[in-house]
């Protein structure tokens, strides 16, 4: 008997070192992580105190990872665990700084070109590469030039390719032009066979957002809304890219059977038949490029051209303030809308609407620009923020909401309130629509012998997702929807001024592209963010101002670990992709996106604004 307690307390003793070696292991990496931390910064700040003169260099714009509306902030540990367990460090640009830097390297006489060098841009909403088309159509206004250099374009990285002077591709490389598509995974058999139940209510015969769950493919009257403005967003991409390389449109366009005879045409080389239809100008190795550059900009001394890094550029970038004008503030409400307080990358409800209460509070701001670029979600959250919006107009301070990629369904609830909705030709918008989805697994339970049994003291008060929903219950939640909805578009009717008799043909969960949707009545004026910006201040009777973003603001000690983590990711950014067979990305990346609706799905009332295919591929 001793020997087998000895051997139980011998087991346990190995068992407590392991969990000490693994601690201790655990509290060396994170040590030496600081360390690296340290280092990547001490690193940085002296190369900034030794950093030579300013010289005449060509701005390498190089854009790695994703273009987005904001920031998002995460804590800097959870940063830095997740890249310890495989998960990516979050590599982001802002849009507006992407511009502001290309403007501010248009007047700098010490930057004599640009060369565009996309190879790590995925693929971002055309509406986005059109602002920053826009700065580029700028610069090179000024007279200076720009070049593209890739290896392989995919169709984002060729679009802004396109405004180059001249294209260069690899003699191996290719454009990958492919169209837009709506494309969605459906779960409807697999939760069946799971034996998850799901509940659906919703008002809109094109309220399409949780198709997904309860179907194994599109609806044909979702397929007629999405082909509409997947059709016109196509046709933008085309007439713009034929524009600027001034070939046929229908060379974009051709059928399955025309493309296989143009690769025929070439014997199957793709940078060949890019060269054949004007797509680039020149093809040629990495060596040749440089030389080809070293004509234009000059030599370094080894083997290249004098240049500066986009990265290291933009942190150069000083900020124009005057502290004697008023300003117009912007408030970014992107990504998915939540009820109560959410980080950046979410749309909490408390915490636009915060800020947009700080901007009334504020003497100095005399205008409000709202950057809407979300697709929507929490009908109470979108409600809270949309009141922010009247209180702000009652304090006499105007309201213009700028809309980027998308603002749909709830990001057109935040959006309808405003004195002036601007929005691209290419926004997607509307979806004005509302649903709820409830899950419940008593089927799946008792299939494996779990059941569910007690006693409530009203009808309601037994109702869970272990016991289902009743039929009168599922009426009641319907009658509930069916006055959100109503609400929705007798708000749409009164804020815009269109008749409640023609919010049918309109709403319904119908998607929009901004054309379509200023045609309709819905948006005021179309155009880009700076448009967004000089119409607030028209309004606010403005000739100098400053733009002031209001965002929630980092502690001290957050913002310097934060600045950390920023320099960490831009040396030595790590791809989750990296992880995932290539053929498996795709796939991987929508169902984590539909795992992170589901996460979203936070309403108090459990009703939902939210637009699931207006997210283009």
């Amino acid at each position: 008997m001793k020997t087998i307690f000895k051997y139980i307390g011998l087991f346990f003793k190995g068992i407590w070192r392991l969990i000490t070696f693994i601690r201790v292991a655990l509290a060396n990496v994170i040590f030496l992580a600081a360390i690296t931390l340290l280092y990547f910064t001490y690193t940085n700040i002296e190369s900034s105190v030794t950093a030579p003169e300013p010289k005449a260099s060509a701005l390498v714009v190089n854009i790695s990872g994703a273009i987005v509306e904001q920031a998002t902030y995460q804590n800097p540990m959870d940063s830095f665990t997740g890249s310890l367990f495989g998960q990516d460090l979050p590599r982001e640009n802002v849009l507006y700084d992407i511009v502001s830097t290309i403007r501010h390297a248009k007047d700098d006489q010490n930057i004599t070109g640009i060369v565009l060098s996309l190879r790590d841009m995925p693929e971002t909403s055309l509406t986005k590469l059109r602002y920053i088309a826009k700065a580029l159509n700028e610069f090179k206004a000024s007279g200076k030039p720009v070049y593209a250099v890739g290896d392989f374009y995919n169709q984002s990285q060729y679009y802004l390719a396109s405004y180059a002077d001249k294209i260069y591709l690899s003699p191996y490389g290719a454009v990958m032009v492919k169209g837009y598509s709506a494309y969605s995974l459906y779960y409807k058999t697999l939760l069946e066979n799971l034996d998850i139940n799901t509940h659906v209510f919703r008002v809109g015969t094109y309220k399409s957002a949780i198709e997904p769950f309860i179907r194994d493919d599109m609806s044909a009257e979702a397929k007629e809304s999405a082909s509409r403005w997947l059709g016109q967003l196509w046709g933008a991409y085309v007439d713009d890219v034929a524009t600027n390389r001034s070939i046929d449109a229908q060379t974009l366009n051709p059928n399955m059977d025309e493309f296989v005879d143009l690769v025929e045409s070439t014997n199957g080389d793709l940078a060949e038949l890019s060269l054949k239809l004007g797509l680039v100008d020149k093809l040629a190795t990495r060596q040749q490029i440089r030389q080809d550059l070293v004509e234009v900009f000059g030599s370094d001394g080894r083997d290249s051209y004098p240049y500066i890094d986009y990265y290291e550029y933009a942190a150069s970038t000083p900020t124009k303030f005057d502290v004697n004008s008023n300003d117009v503030a912007v408030v970014v409400a992107s990504g998915a809308i939540m009820d109560g307080p959410q980080p950046r990358g979410a749309v909490g409800g408390d915490t636009v609407a915060s800020l947009l209460r700080e901007a009334r509070s504020d003497d100095k701001v005399k205008a409000v620009v709202l950057r809407v670029d979300s697709p929507g979600g929490s009908a109470f959250a979108s409600e809270v923020i949309r009141n922010e919006i009247e209180a702000l107009k009652q304090a006499g301070k105007p309201v213009v909401v700028s809309m980027s990629s998308v603002a749909a369904s709830g990001g057109y609830w935040i959006s309808m309130s405003a004195d002036r909705i601007v929005a691209q030709p290419t926004t997607i918008t509307g979806s004005i629509g509302i649903f709820s989805v409830i899950t419940t697994f008593e089927k799946g339970l008792n299939n494996i012998g779990v059941y569910t049994d007690g006693i409530g003291t009203s009808p309601l008060s037994g109702i869970g997702i272990t016991t289902g929903i009743p039929e009168k219950a599922a009426d009641a939640i319907q009658l509930g929807i069916n006055h959100g909805y109503s609400r929705f578009i007798n708000l749409v009717s009164s804020n815009r001024d269109i008749p409640l008799a023609k919010m049918d043909g309109i709403a319904e969960g119908r998607v929009w592209t901004g054309q379509d949707a200023m045609n309709l009545g819905l948006v005021d004026k179309m155009g880009d963010f700076d448009d967004a910006v000089a119409l607030a201040a028209e309004l606010a009777k403005l000739d100098n101002y400053n733009i002031y973003w209001v965002e929630e603001p980092l502690s001290p000690a957050q913002q310097f670990i934060q600045d950390i983590m920023n320099q960490v990711r831009v040396s030595i950014g790590f791809d989750i992709n990296s992880l995932v067979p290539a053929a498996l990305q795709p796939a991987a990346k929508q169902m984590a996106q539909d795992m992170s609706l589901m996460q979203s799905f936070n309403d108090p009332n459990g009703q939902y604004v939210f637009c699931l295919n207006c997210q283009v591929q």
